[in-house]
């Protein structure tokens, strides 16, 4: 049995999914869907929704919008241009399977990264995460809906440790602790694409899933910020 994850197992698995996704995780994760689409078009601008499946997000964002979708299956991007095609979805940009890890834009393309219950489905989630901020021009935001695994010992981590190989099979994992994401964080800001953690709000169900947003350190901006700060002061 496979100890991590890898693009080809990953991709497989979800084309199994993709026939009975919006049914089995639809409802459960809607309301983290909402939150997350509230927050991009909060912050505007052009919209980079990786992981995007079966385009079940794609409907509730708002017309005036601008949306670009990617995802690493083939079979989930099917039902997501059936989705655009059959709702007449103007907003959407386009739609291409892609690896989240080597995302075909240049530097600097979008506003905004929205990232549903990614982060710990990819084989290697800090170069995911390297990557959504390198396209993220600066000041804007990546706004993840992802799993926290349990912080301590007891019941859930135990469950979490023995569902962990099953798990993997089905392409994702179920234990990824918080310290994965602030660790990240800490060393984007030694290279060029630099974020800081804006937020952590637990999301149903149960408090399993969190909207995390980071946003990308404008160094031009504070930089002349600190400028404007030494002239007045």
């Amino acid at each position: 049995m496979k100890q991590e994850l890898d693009n080809e197992s990953v991709a497989k698995a979800y084309a199994r999914w993709a026939p009975v996704y919006d049914l089995m995780f639809g409802p459960v994760f809607e309301r983290g869907r909402h939150a997350a689409i509230a927050v991009a078009e909060r912050i505007g601008g052009r919209i980079l929704e990786v992981g995007v499946g079966t385009g079940i997000s794609l409907p509730d964002y708002s017309r005036t919008s601008r949306v670009f979708g990617v995802d690493i299956s083939e079979a989930m991007l099917r039902k997501a241009r059936e989705r655009v095609n059959e709702l007449s979805l103007s907003h959407v940009e386009g739609l291409a399977v892609m690896d989240a890890a080597n995302l075909n834009f240049p530097d600097a393309s979008f506003d905004v990264v929205v990232a549903q219950y990614v982060i710990t489905a990819v084989p290697d989630p800090e170069a995911t995460l390297d990557e959504f901020a390198r396209v993220l021009k600066p000041g804007g935001e990546i706004v993840l809906l992802s799993r926290v695994g349990a912080e301590a010992a007891g019941v859930r981590r135990t469950v979490e440790r023995a569902l962990s190989p099953f798990a993997r099979q089905l392409g994702f994992r179920t234990q990824f602790p918080w310290e994965r994401y602030t660790r990240w964080a800490q060393k984007s800001q030694q290279g060029s694409h630099g974020v800081r953690l804006l937020e952590r709000r637990p999301m149903p169900p149960m408090g399993h899933f969190s909207l995390i947003r980071f946003a990308k350190i404008d160094a031009q901006a504070e930089g002349q910020e600190h400028l404007r700060l030494r002239a007045t002061g």
